[in-house]
């Protein structure tokens, strides 16, 4: 072995050093992340809201370590904005469907099915706190994402014609409501 060949090895064992030790801690927290996320899940499943926000709270600890453009930080976040949605709490899940949505969009770029439903989860909750003005043009951008990635008669089109639908029910455009709510019936019916 040359003294180039012993500097290198001598480099590379130096790096191991300093970077194995954060990968084997960035698995861990992988595989407690995974563990918090699926107790969430089946607490949710039960019933039992305070255990499910108790997990997503720390598989967020966990997530927050994996780096600010993590897609899991995303997945984290919007699932926890969704629980705090469901339980009224809307001024503590816009912040975090805001977030996630940011990550997305830089992590996939503009036009990414998961982009889409990160503008559709924060456009419901814009249309159920009564800012329809702001709900619609993320549900227009969420559709139209999907109708180019997935396909028009995907079952994920269908949601965001439902959720349009409501948003024009609400602001008494029956007939604009009823033509939405058409379309996403026909693709409910389609058999798959």
């Amino acid at each position: 072995m040359t003294a180039e060949d012993r500097r290198l090895a001598a480099g590379l064992a130096a790096a191991l050093a300093l970077f194995l030790p954060l990968s084997l801690a960035v698995r861990a927290g992988e595989a407690e992340w995974h563990a918090h996320m699926k107790a969430a899940a089946a607490a949710g499943q039960r019933g039992d809201r305070a255990g499910a926000l108790a997990s997503l709270a720390a598989a967020l600890k966990e997530a927050e370590a994996f780096g600010e453009t993590d897609l899991r930080l995303a997945v984290t976040l919007n699932d926890l904005a969704v629980l705090h949605q469901f339980q009224g709490r809307y001024s503590q899940a816009e912040p975090l469907y805001e977030r996630a949505l940011a990550i997305r969009e830089r992590a996939h770029g503009p036009e990414h099915p998961d982009v889409a439903h990160s503008l559709n989860n924060l456009a419901v909750l814009f249309s159920v706190r009564g800012r329809h003005a702001e709900a619609e043009p993320l549900f227009r951008r969420s559709l139209a994402i999907r109708e180019k990635a997935l396909g028009l008669e995907h079952p994920a089109v269908a949601t965001v014609l439902e959720n349009i639908a409501s948003l024009y029910a609400a602001l008494g455009k029956t007939d604009e409501a009823k033509q939405f709510a058409d379309r996403a019936a026909k693709i409910r019916a389609l058999k798959r």
